[in-house]
């Protein structure tokens, strides 16, 4: 097999979310699987599919669409607010939208008109992260013209927390979400099907004893494909941290000085060196850089330690060991490093079922 690659072991990730499906369907919140960070691979998206996810989302409308044209059927949402540009094509291929902007919905409503569907609408409210969000003032007004636009459909309501800002999943902006749908519905005489709210940062919140509320739905990636949670990178019990390996090779193999010498500037990325002396040092550079993936989010074997990385290379302290050249070694990724890596064309993506185990890497 050729590297740098991923490894994406299909059945765990299956097994991830079949978990949270059954842990999160005992309280009632149905799980959409999201397939973003997997540039909406039908196999990923499959897997969810199979562990019994409500749909999948994903923020990408290219993705969505390839998707479609892979045949997947199930239900799609658009889970960052559409462009103005793209309002024909996210009609055409997803199902629902995530929504702030009126101008947006009025377009979607002509597209969705012009097509012969229906398109549905979750209006997304500004709870404090400082993301995407229609202040909650503003929600009653904006949810009665979605229901005047034709062909539009009132499907929900939601909010995201946990990205811009760091804002954690709670009991208090949770319940102020439930309050929210309460309004909508009372003052607009509706039903509304989806309270959205959230990601997996939500997890520790959701599965805790506190009260649901009449928060219904969640869209996991993350947890799903790497078995952590967001807020503080801890793995959820119960699921695999595995599922997805980044795998790169060795390129050189010397022992070197641990200090540079001569006259020092910026790197290659615009940061200053930091080394200290320790004296000569086993030393390994693998075929992978900064434009692959994020250095900082690799978790090395064992025994090695990340140096650094400039835009082609990754240079790796080996310790008392010696790698040799050919050798692959296997990294765990935070989400970070995923998705740089899963847009990156020169890292292949193998993709199998039933995997079995392999070393880690091979020492001299």
């Amino acid at each position: 097999m050729s590297a740098p690659r991923l490894e994406i072991d299909l059945d765990k990730i299956t097994h991830n979310a079949r978990v949270l499906v059954e842990d999160l369907g005992e309280r009632g919140i149905a799980v959409t699987g999201v397939t973003k960070a997997a540039l909406g691979a039908v196999e990923v998206a499959k897997a969810m599919l199979r562990a019994g996810v409500s749909g999948l989302g994903d923020s990408r409308i290219e993705n969505i669409e390839a998707m479609r044209h892979q045949r997947i059927a199930a239900p799609i949402m658009l889970i960052r607010s559409p462009m103005l540009s793209q309002a024909e094509r996210v009609v055409k291929s997803a199902d629902i939208s995530f929504n702030t902007e009126l101008s947006v919905v009025r377009r979607l409503s002509a597209a969705a008109q012009d097509a012969n569907r229906v398109h549905g609408i979750v209006l997304m409210v500004e709870l404090g992260d400082l993301r995407e969000g229609i202040l909650p003032v503003d929600l009653i007004g904006a949810a009665r013209e979605v229901l005047r636009l034709p062909n539009l459909e009132l499907t929900g309501i939601g909010v995201n927390l946990a990205c811009h800002s760091g804002m954690a999943p709670d009991a208090t902006n949770m319940a102020a979400l439930s309050t929210l749908a309460d309004e909508v519905e009372a003052a607009l005489d509706v039903s509304l099907e989806i309270v959205s709210g959230g990601n997996s940062a939500n997890l520790n919140w959701a599965l805790g004893k506190g009260k649901i509320g009449r928060i219904n739905h969640l869209r996991l990636g993350e947890a799903i494909l790497l078995g952590c949670e967001p807020l503080h990178r801890t793995p959820v019990d119960g699921l695999h941290t595995d599922a997805i390996t980044l795998v790169a090779e060795v390129i050189e193999s010397k022992t070197k000085p641990s200090l540079p010498w001569g006259t020092l500037a910026e790197t290659a990325f615009g940061g200053d060196v930091t080394s200290t002396d320790t004296g000569d040092m086993s030393r390994a550079i693998l075929a992978l850089g900064e434009q692959d993936m994020d250095p900082a989010g690799l978790v090395p074997p064992d025994g090695l330690a990340i140096l650094g990385a400039s835009g082609d290379h990754l240079l790796i302290d080996c310790g008392k060991r010696r790698l040799q050249v050919g050798t692959e070694v296997r990294f765990a990724v935070n989400y970070s490093a995923l998705i740089r890596a899963m847009t990156s064309p020169f890292v292949d993506k193998a993709m199998a079922r039933g995997r079995t185990a392999r070393p880690s890497l091979n020492l001299a």
